[in-house]
């Protein structure tokens, strides 16, 4: 079969498309090829953008995906997109439909147009658990139905990444879609680790030595520990187990706060950008650049790699075997 092309929107550095491409190391395993290629990006977010060019060689498109015509987009067998899920609203007509609550919300939409008018083979899609109960559970329904109107035979499950390897405790939705002519009836990878006790350890992430500016302030340490028991803040972690989520904010971390942070020696610390990097299971040879903000920003709203290769895997075999 010829390489599976890819059309990327709101690609971030890039999470999604290490493990759509494959053929990378992470912790001592080696993920192969997909037998894919990336041959279109789009992101609104600049330093993005510039961490996404300097991994894959690609310039992605910077423009607001409202105003890409689809026919703009090279040829392409595979979309992908973790579209932002909290704007929207449920209008109350009969039957309901899902509306728009702010100009993101508008988003999600702008995927839909893209299948419809393109038909690629296949889409995949992420969000955050949570977009399974927003608007009291009314809004998940009508996404999934929105991808069906598009043409598509539509499955989605929760993933935990700690399941697939990933040294984290992440859990994302993943919506996977075969266009109705082919037939697919899509079955998501099983988990390769079943035993928590059998989870990658947040260990295997963490620097031995990391400059002083990772570590809080005496006072900071103080401040958290007079509201330690009433305000359930200061997440150390257990480095014999995955990570709690990292999340966009790294940057600002503040042990006033649910982000996890590391207890060692004595002294509480945040994570480096290279340490968030392997927590979400980016290969080590994957380069980063620009502000340690913009990093953390990017880092902690990717898609972990080894997640999101599991299920390329499994997509690409479904093509492979209906259209060889």
């Amino acid at each position: 079969m010829e390489k599976l092309r890819v059309a990327s929107l709101f690609c971030g550095c890039g999470g999604t498309d290490v493990g759509i491409l494959g053929d990378f190391d992470f912790l001592g395993k080696h993920y192969s090829s997909n037998n894919t290629e990336i041959v279109y990006a789009n992101d609104i977010e600049p330093a993005a953008c510039e961490l996404f060019e300097k991994n894959f060689g690609i310039r992605p498109d910077n423009r607001d995906i409202r105003q890409v015509n689809s026919d703009e987009l090279p040829e392409f067998d595979i979309l992908t997109g973790g579209f932002p899920c909290q704007s929207f609203s449920i209008v109350a007509q009969n039957p309901k439909r899902l509306g728009i609550k702010d100009e993101k919300g508008t988003l999600f939409f702008e995927m839909c147009r893209i299948l419809r008018e393109r038909q690629p083979k296949c889409f995949i899609a992420e969000n955050v658990k949570g977009i399974m109960t927003a608007n009291k559970r009314e809004a998940f329904p009508l996404i999934i139905k929105e991808f069906e109107n598009s043409g598509y035979d539509v499955k989605y499950s929760v993933l935990n990444a700690a399941t697939y390897g990933v040294p984290q405790k992440r859990e994302r939705v993943i919506i996977v879609g075969f266009r109705k002519d082919l037939g697919i009836d899509f079955e998501f990878p099983k988990t390769v680790i079943k035993k928590e006790s059998d989870y990658v350890a947040l260990k295997n992430c963490v620097e031995s030595e990391v400059p002083e500016k990772y570590y809080f302030s005496e006072k900071a340490v103080k401040g958290m520990m007079r509201n330690r028991e009433s305000m359930n803040k200061g997440r150390a972690q257990d480095i014999t187990k995955p990570c709690n989520t990292v999340g966009a904010h790294l940057a600002k971390v503040s042990l006033n706060s649910t982000d996890p942070v590391l207890f060692e020696n004595g002294r509480y610390r945040r994570f480096t950008p290279r340490e968030v990097a392997r927590i979400q299971s980016f290969p080590e040879d994957f380069l980063l650049n620009g502000s340690e903000t913009s990093q953390y920003r990017a880092l902690g709203n990717a898609i972990p790699p080894v997640m999101l290769w599991y299920v390329t895997d499994k997509v690409s075999k479904c093509l492979d075997e209906k259209i060889g």
